[in-house]
């Protein structure tokens, strides 16, 4: 018989079959979900990126990120950094990426800095951000110190993508993580700052460092929530100039928002952007994985909390910037596409848009959800 006759004999049979009643086969059980479908793709393949930041420096934009390894086991939970989160992200340098604009080829800048070139850093270089001022760009970041404290030091360098040189002590009076500077158009600076849990913002109430305090967030859900830290910098980037104090952010009547408000309260990865004159300060949530952004008429805030930014990721950290370039204005953000493991991430990029009366449409990063 031949292969042609062979397909048809099965056909009239299956035919036969279903005239009698015998209906189709049943769905096979065991099959594979769909695959999720996302709505950007990771800028750079060849390299774990997380934690971008974005700016425009010469008319070109330089993304700052941590560089995440896949290299051996989580860090140990031993003295003095016995109890601390995060042992899993155990970055140890930075990566800069590089591109005429966000659709562009990426170049991928390395030996920006290494800890091993960071006197006081013990372990977990963690987000940074950078900024430009009087010919000089500084490159800022958190790491744990000997004494197993997150601290925030500087680095310096003449070129964008460095190499940068890092100063040889932290920054006087910082702590917990994720420093973001944002530079006003008076030309003065502010650095946002801090992060619950392995960030140890709430081992640091007044800014001294408790290494038994709570490994997580310690408060009563119809308490005040923590906020994020900020602190004016000298006209040197250098060092603060005042002692770092909240930020508030609040409810559309006023009012701090709670500990238990899980879908909006402060969690990590502060940022700073102004539009039309107004301060947007934008965060993660944490636990509830929602970028969302407050908003204020002071660098210092209060902050009114408006809305989400950006939907989960996959993976479980969200972290982001917010960069205008060429009249167009982009959202920069890490997901765990090419590893879906949470402590190797890459980092995505999509446009945002303003409606308007200000507020800022919500973006999923998914076409097509698992």
């Amino acid at each position: 018989m031949t292969r042609h006759a062979n397909r048809l004999s099965l056909a009239i049979a299956a035919l036969g079959m279903a005239a009698l009643g015998a209906g189709p086969a049943p769905a096979n059980q065991d099959a594979p979900a769909p695959k999720p479908r996302y709505l950007s793709q990771p800028l750079v393949t060849s390299v774990y990126t997380a934690d971008p930041s974005a700016h425009v420096f010469g008319g070109k934009i330089y993304v700052y990120a941590s560089h995440d390894t896949e290299e051996g086991p989580p860090l140990a939970d031993v003295e003095p950094f016995k109890n601390s989160e995060g042992g899993a992200f155990k970055m140890r340098d930075y990566v800069v990426l590089s591109m005429a604009n966000p659709q562009a080829p990426v170049q991928v800048h390395r030996n920006v800095l290494d800890i091993a070139d960071v006197p006081w850093a013990a372990r977990q270089m963690w987000a940074p951000d950078a900024a430009y001022r009087n010919g000089a760009y500084y490159l800022y970041f958190p790491a744990k110190d000997r004494a197993g404290a997150f601290r925030i030091g500087v680095a310096t360098s003449k070129q964008p993508a460095g190499p940068f040189k890092a100063r040889p002590e932290p920054i006087k009076g910082s702590f917990s993580i994720d420093p973001a500077v944002f530079v006003d158009d008076d030309g003065k600076s502010y650095m946002y700052f801090g992060g619950l849990s392995g960030g140890q913002l709430q081992k640091n109430v007044g800014g001294v460092y408790d290494p038994n305090g709570p490994g997580g967030d310690p408060r009563a859900k119809d308490e005040q929530a923590f906020m994020p830290q900020v602190a004016k910098l000298r006209g040197d980037m250098l060092e603060f100039a005042e002692k770092p104090r909240e930020a508030l952010i609040v409810d559309e009547k006023g009012k701090p928002l709670l500990s238990g408000d899980g879908d909006r309260r402060f969690f990590e990865a502060s940022w700073m952007h102004k539009y039309r004159g107004k301060y947007y300060f934008s965060y993660s949530t944490g636990g509830s994985h929602f970028l969302v952004y407050a908003v204020g008429s002071s660098p210092y805030g209060p902050f009114t909390y408006k809305g989400k930014i950006l939907l989960p990721v996959q993976g479980w950290t969200t972290h982001h910037s917010i960069v205008k370039d060429k009249g167009r204005w982009w959202l920069f953000y890490a997901d765990t596409q090419l590893s879906d493991k949470t402590w190797l991430r890459n980092v995505k990029v999509t446009e945002l848009f303003y409606n308007p009366d200000g507020t800022i449409r919500t973006i999923d990063p998914f076409l097509h959800r698992k």
